[in-house]
């Protein structure tokens, strides 16, 4: 019998959490607005964090005050954002002389515990982008600068808020298969994406922590948040074998690279013009070339990793990422007592689909949310003893993290009593998540596996709640 038979389509997710969510969750009417300071304009933070809050929350949100070192990329991105606010460039006196209800940190990753602790101590609630920090040690001042506070922070995990995950979720927690034993979980960067945060200042440990937190802090903290359970020990390798050093020629950055003619990760930022004001008409403020050279000697983070992951609740999860994969994908599959859970986006030879890897790339990089018509991911729910199993049906949703950034959105700013399968996430989800990355680094350097418990006094639960 063809397996198309056992198709069950999702009824618990539904409709409401499929398509077109701004006019399914609707924003409530209020006379006052939330007032929000944006704090650092890059890329993130001024499309994201900016232009989507400004059209797509405009009855909900004000924004009061801009705050980057950068002077020139402060007045564009006021100007694009189209508001009359201040700017400044010196944090401290934005926090002295403005009084915002959030602090919203996009700031550069190994700055985000400077932010958001002075926020803190300012007494003004703070949501921060992911990674919540880059070590341990910063980790430490955010957690107990929030708990002396009294205030809050919110840490953007907006892949927990993409319909494919949240239904996926919502079957664990239904105990389907019984109680999960094993994890395998393996995320594809194609070379495209893979390729840009070596352009970036992604590339240098110090900066972004490494791609086992900037980029691995959304798997992690899914794991964490599908198995309801934190993590106990790490066992991690890794190595930077493509990338940086690994290749014949090298430059500084794209524009007048005299290897440009014969090198396939040549990156016109030219073509980008928001990418231009942003970076380009910058550069002479802080010397950073966001077309990089993917081939600088300067590159210490790895660009092949995988890490065995072992629970609190006796889960093993195996976990890999991959940063020159030919497409952009992932695959995770459940292993349970009574059966296995198993499904995937974007991987080419079980969809069937010839994806253009650069439109893919930039769709979702984007905050469409728009449905893509007859198209949908699947789940796979198998019984140990059964023939049959059953396929779960979710619409796919290409832009914004799998349509995850417009519902985290909605629920921060608008129906913030919504929180299904505690989706939302604080400072202890985000010390969780970067911990386990801060461990796998930790691994490879002294070849061994390594406790959490080794990096902090938070004792890792069995049961996340």
């Amino acid at each position: 019998m063809h397996r198309r038979n056992f198709v069950k389509v999702s009824a618990a997710t539904g409709a409401a959490l499929m398509l077109n969510p701004l006019s399914t969750f609707a924003i409530s009417a209020s006379t006052k607005k939330i007032k929000v300071a944006l704090v650092g304009t890059g890329s993130r933070g001024s499309s994201l964090w900016g232009t989507t809050l400004r059209q797509s929350f405009a009855d909900t949100i004000e924004f009061v005050v801009l705050s980057d070192i950068i002077p020139g990329r402060l007045n564009f991105v006021k100007g694009l954002l189209g508001v009359d606010c201040p700017v400044f460039t010196n944090y401290d006196e934005m926090l002295r002389k403005t009084k915002p209800d959030y602090v919203m940190v996009t700031t550069m990753d190994s700055t985000h515990d400077e932010m958001i602790v002075k926020a803190l101590n300012a007494g003004f609630n703070v949501i921060t982008e992911k990674p919540m920090t880059t070590d341990e040690v910063k980790c430490k001042r955010i957690l107990d600068a929030e708990k002396r506070s009294g205030k809050k922070v919110t840490v953007t995990f907006n892949y927990r808020h993409a319909v494919h995950n949240m239904r996926l979720k919502e079957l664990l927690a239904e105990n389907r298969v019984g109680d999960i034993v094993s994890v395998d979980f393996n995320w594809y960067l194609n070379t495209y994406h893979g390729a840009d945060y070596f352009r970036r200042w992604h590339a240098l440990t110090a900066k972004g922590g490494s791609l086992w937190i900037h980029k691995a802090t959304h798997h992690f903290d899914l794991l964490n948040w599908w198995l309801n359970s934190e993590p106990v020990e790490v066992m991690a390798y890794g190595s930077l074998d493509f990338y940086g050093k690994n290749n014949a020629f090298r430059g500084t950055k794209c524009r007048g690279c005299q290897h440009q003619s014969k090198c396939d990760y040549y990156y016109d930022i030219t073509k980008n013009q928001r990418y231009v004001d942003l970076y380009v008409k910058n550069e002479q403020y802080d010397g950073y070339f966001r077309d990089g050279c993917v081939w600088r000697n300067e590159i210490d983070i790895f660009d092949k990793m995988s890490a065995q992951i072992k629970y609190a609740n006796g889960v093993i999860a195996n976990y890999s990422l991959t940063t020159y994969s030919p497409y952009e994908g992932w695959q995770i599959a459940f292993n349970g007592k009574k059966g296995r859970i198993e499904t995937w986006e974007d991987i080419p030879y079980l969809q069937k689909i010839n994806t253009d890897q650069a439109k893919r790339h930039s769709t979702e990089m984007s905050n469409s949310d728009d449905a893509i018509e007859g198209d949908a991911n699947e789940i796979f729910v198998m019984d140990n003893l059964k023939k049959d199993f059953d396929i779960y049906n979710i619409p796919r949703i290409r832009g914004g993290h799998g349509g995850g950034d417009i519902r985290m959105l909605r629920r921060i700013f608008t129906d913030t009593n919504d929180n299904p399968q505690n989706v939302m996430a604080g400072t202890r989800e985000g010390a969780m998540s970067i911990l386990i990355g801060v461990a796998a680094r930790k691994s490879i350097k002294e070849k061994r596996p390594v406790k959490i418990s080794e990096l902090t006094d938070l004792i890792p639960k069995a049961k996340s709640f």
